[in-house]
């Protein structure tokens, strides 16, 4: 078991002999071809995930079903989807192989897709839906396990923004791609997305199962035995700084996800002709810029800290609310979406890193991974029934200011409350990986 500074420091008060420092615990050194297979993986993960979302209302209208069966699939998935973050993330940690984890989560949103494109009846299509969110929810707690084991919390800040950056520009070509075979067949777009589970599964297996430190993957002490009492995760010391993060980006989703279908509501009735178009651009170019500044983000989480980029992600959502209430000009709306690809990238990389500082040592990184995206989702599942209500009674220009102002809200949160979650060492070649991080350090005080 490492010894803790305050440890040393008490036996060196008690007058005892000063223990000496465990050996080093050694660094991680993935192979060229697990990190590009973790390249390539995220970019194919993204591709098959891009088929659903928007295009499971166009193909149903197309198939002739009414509004409100297609609300019912989509509110259930979403519902599952909710609900199955946290057991999602203990799946993951109890399980001794991400990377199968992760195929057989590749292989049933494939098989997902399939079941759509060969089968639009109600029942095949609702058990899709519902297989679909239950394999997303196992599928981002393992891509992030994945990560961790292979690179280590040394190598995760870069590593995340490397991630972020594959992930952009799959979903950016993946949505271009879609949009042209969608234009032939609606169908077309789930055989595509059945189809990318394959190179998606080859990705997976250049992954070196050797690589991956099954430890290290569920946020434990590397080469150490599995010790994980949930306990370890109640500390004050990691627990407030979590709910502190959770709660600040359930507010950020409550503002953030009912922004674009808000204001593509708004440029339809100024510019129908053009609105398809203008929405697609405002998709599609923040994640240009998610993938141009992600690996910059990495790199400056390492360097400096967490802290003032999540501040930066939270101050610019209220900034683009304003602009979405006072702009009229709809390619000025256009730029002003910018900013969601500065968002995107922050948090990209500072989700995953942040649970991963709080939970460091504890194996239950992946459970925390799913409190924080219950949260998340439950901010997301609300967002668009606020903002409808609000700009249905008063106009959608209040329903912006509104959304405006719980943005501002949650960025209160992190500046007044949220700490540095940095760990004091900055890998695991630290002669001091026995001493408390930041998130611990409350807790070795006492």
């Amino acid at each position: 078991m490492p010894i803790s500074a305050s440890d040393d420091a008490g036996r060196a008060r008690a007058g005892t002999r000063r223990v000496a420092l465990p050996a080093v615990i050694a660094a991680p050194h993935p192979s060229r071809a697990s990190l590009r297979g973790l390249d390539w993986f995220f970019f194919f993960v993204a591709n098959v995930q891009t088929g659903f979302g928007p295009f499971i209302s166009v193909y149903l209208t197309s198939a002739a079903w009414t509004q409100v069966d297609i609300g019912i699939v989509l509110s259930i998935g979403s519902l599952v989807a909710l609900l199955g973050q946290m057991p999602g993330g203990a799946i993951v940690d109890a399980v001794p192989s991400e990377r199968l984890v992760a195929a057989i989560a590749v292989a049933i949103v494939g098989g997902s897709a399939l079941i759509f494109a060969v089968w639009p009846i109600y029942v095949a299509v609702l058990g899709a839906s519902v297989l679909h969110a239950a394999a997303s929810c196992v599928l981002g707690p393992a891509m992030a396990a994945i990560t961790l084991g292979l690179v280590g919390h040394g190598g995760m800040s870069e590593r995340l923004g490397r991630n972020a950056r594959f992930a952009a520009i799959g979903n950016g070509i993946a949505a271009l791609a879609m949009g042209l075979v969608g234009h032939w067949s609606n169908q077309a777009v789930f055989v595509v997305t059945a189809v990318l589970l394959v190179p998606a599964l080859i990705a997976l297996a250049f992954i070196r199962t050797s690589e991956i430190d099954p430890e290290r993957a569920h946020g434990g002490q590397p080469e150490q035995p599995p010790q994980r009492p949930l306990s370890s995760l109640w500390q004050p010391g990691r627990l407030r700084p979590l709910l502190i993060f959770s709660g600040s980006f359930m507010l950020f989703q409550l503002a953030n996800s009912a922004m674009l279908p808000l204001m593509g509501s708004v440029l339809t009735m100024r510019s129908s002709h053009w609105a398809s178009l203008l929405i697609g651009a405002c998709i599609v170019v923040p994640q240009l810029l998610v993938a141009l500044i992600s690996p910059w983000v990495g790199r400056r989480a390492q360097l400096a800290g967490r802290r003032h980029l999540l501040l930066l992600g939270f101050a610019v959502l209220p900034i683009r609310g304003v602009l979405f209430a006072v702009i009229h000009n709809p390619e000025v709306l256009v730029i002003a979406q910018l900013l969601d690809g500065i968002s995107g990238a922050v948090f990209g990389v500072l989700v995953p890193l942040v649970v991963a500082d709080v939970t460091r040592r504890t194996g239950h990184f992946n459970l925390a991974l799913g409190i924080a995206g219950t949260a998340i989702g439950l901010g997301a599942t609300l967002s668009t029934t606020l903002a409808g209500y609000v700009s249905d009674h008063f106009g959608s220009q209040t329903a912006f200011v509104v959304l405006a102002v719980i943005a501002a809200a949650g960025l209160a949160c992190i500046w007044a409350l949220m700490p540095e979650t940095r760990p004091q060492e900055q890998d695991e070649e630290s002669p001091r990986a026995g001493s408390p991080t930041a998130a611990e350090a409350p807790n070795a005080a006492t």
